[in-house]
């Protein structure tokens, strides 16, 4: 499960096993998990974040967009 990026409290990641799907990053905090598509940016589930703390992720996620698409391109291609 490689680390993309972490930023503040937040760790960016995914799963070697999610070839399989769309681009997408998992974020976690502590207990907490989500999961974000990248194209486009949009929330695919969350557990334990509230509302005010998932908008400030999902600006994270899409200010660094094109960070996480390069690097879940160099891993699974």
């Amino acid at each position: 499960m490689p680390t993309v990026r972490v930023i503040g409290p937040y760790r960016f990641f995914f799963y070697s096993g999610d070839r399989d799907e769309p681009p997408h990053i998992h974020v976690e905090r502590e207990k907490s998990k989500a999961k974000f598509w990248l194209d486009p940016a949009r929330l695919e589930y969350s557990k334990g974040f509230g509302q005010v703390e998932i908008n400030r992720i999902q600006r994270l996620v899409e200010k660094n967009k094109e960070f996480f698409l390069r690097k879940w391109n160099e891993y699974f291609d």
